[in-house]
């Protein structure tokens, strides 16, 4: 037997229980490590002088002489304002779409009986085991066929329903007492108006959540925008970084490339420091692990 092993073994009771909690914190704080380790580079290279040369662009080792040319470069050579303003009008546009959507269909599988629901239900979540790009021609062929082809909707449109929205309202809305819809149902309120007074505010960590995840996963997303867009002044930030490192002057400065790069991430980034609180507790409201 391994010696170590033995030893954990017959250690008491008491101390594995202390041994296995910093076992545990030291792995995630090396994984972290890790993890890190891609973005402190960009950080260095963004933020070192093109003067150090291009070997010196492989170190982790911050410059003594830090410097913000890089992002001015950057900024410059990039159509970065308009990139920003397609991706914010993306992101926004499919988010309130989903929410009335998701909020709606979750409603309907969680509160109403009709015939098949369970059924009905089963085959939306199907879309969850598709690999997206499975979808992309026969959701390219209707974009073309509606002529939307070219446009920020079309890019939108594919979106608007969510499959993963739809399951995480439906349990967040079963979870609701029905007591609660009982006595609005006593004072005369329709459907939209319990949807609006009762499950939506009951149910705002589990929007939270999935506004997370949707606006995440959409301000990152290239393959289907670029399939989509062709026009220079709609590309949204994945497209434009792309065609922005692909220029003469990006691809012979990595300090540029990694600027650019810091740019489109800095809002996510941002924006997780500020509510970085709001949005574990929005997950762990909502039952996502």
């Amino acid at each position: 037997m391994n010696p170590f092993k033995q030893l954990f073994k017959d250690a008491p009771l008491a101390t594995r229980n202390e041994i296995t909690p910093k076992l545990g914190f030291a792995l995630v704080v090396l994984l972290a490590l890790v993890w890190l380790i891609p973005f402190l580079w960009m950080v260095v290279a963004t933020l070192r002088p093109a003067s150090d040369g291009i070997n010196a662009m492989a170190e982790l080792m911050p410059s003594l002489k830090p410097t913000l040319d890089n992002i001015r470069d950057a900024w410059d050579i990039g159509d970065f304002p308009r990139y920003f303003l397609n991706t914010t009008i993306i992101c926004t546009g499919i988010l309130l779409v989903q929410f009335a959507t998701v909020t709606l269909a979750g409603f309907a599988f969680a509160r109403l009986s009709f015939a098949g629901k369970t059924l009905i239900f089963y085959l939306f979540l199907l879309q969850l085991m598709l690999v997206p790009v499975l979808l992309i021609v026969p959701n390219l062929t209707l974009v073309v066929k509606l002529g939307l082809y070219d446009t920020l909707t079309g890019v939108m449109m594919p979106f608007f329903a969510s499959a993963f929205g739809t399951f995480l309202m439906r349990q967040a809305f079963e979870a609701i007492p029905t007591e609660l819809e009982d006595a609005a149902l006593i004072d005369g309120a329709g459907v939209l108006a319990r949807i609006r007074h009762i499950y939506v505010p009951l149910s705002l960590p589990s929007f939270s959540a999935f506004a997370i995840v949707s606006v995440t996963s959409h301000w990152n997303d290239f393959l289907w925008p670029l399939m989509v867009i062709n026009s220079p002044d709609k590309r949204p930030l994945t497209i434009g970084l792309s065609v922005f490192t692909q220029t003469a002057e990006g691809t012979q400065a990595w300090g540029t490339i990694a600027a650019g790069t810091l740019i489109v991430i800095a809002p996510l980034l941002v924006t997780f420091l500020i509510f970085q609180k709001r949005f574990i507790s929005s997950f762990v409201t909502s039952g996502i692990k």
